[in-house]
């Protein structure tokens, strides 16, 4: 156990821990060491930006358990503020790694969480990459779009779509 003894899948559910487990590290690639990212924030094993020493060595265990720890610290606030997300797999794992990179706070005031908690399933899912104007928007970081970040958006709000009715 974790964070508080606490384990994602129970606060998450099994499934969406699952999928946390593999689309995080996908997005965020895995880095044994503390480093500083693209923009500068020192940064740890699988994006973990808490508690990192540049420079340090990280266990692969390390990063396991740190990366459970920081997707249940924003799993949390993320059902706090959309409790609708609840038993929502695909939703809440997309949100939960959504939050996980740009930030709870951020996320629980995003149009994606406003559509969310209307019960506007697609709409929330297509804020996650697309304003109301249809520009893109969370692509960036210090004011210059990431490749990588495009990427990661049509890959969350392609999960997030996955099982809503058409």
């Amino acid at each position: 156990m974790t964070r508080k003894n606490k384990a994602l899948a129970g606060v998450t559910g099994a499934a969406a821990a699952a999928i946390l487990f593999a689309i995080v590290p996908q997005f965020e690639g895995t880095i044994l060491r503390g480093y500083l990212d693209p923009v500068g924030i020192p940064t740890k094993c699988m994006g973990d930006t808490t508690d990192v020493e540049v420079g340090r060595h990280y266990t692969e265990a390390e990063c396991r358990a740190s990366l459970e720890d920081e997707l249940i610290a924003h799993a949390e606030p993320v059902l706090a503020c959309v409790p609708q997300l609840a038993g929502r797999t695909y939703q809440l794992a997309a949100s939960v790694s959504f939050a996980y990179n740009i930030g709870s706070g951020a996320f629980c005031g995003s149009t994606a969480a406003r559509r969310f908690r209307a019960g506007d399933w697609w709409g929330g899912c297509k804020a996650f990459n697309e304003s109301d104007s249809g520009r893109p928007q969370w692509v960036t970081a210090r004011g210059r779009v990431l490749p990588g970040l495009v990427k990661r958006r049509a890959a969350e709000r392609a999960l997030c779509e996955t099982g809503l009715a058409p």
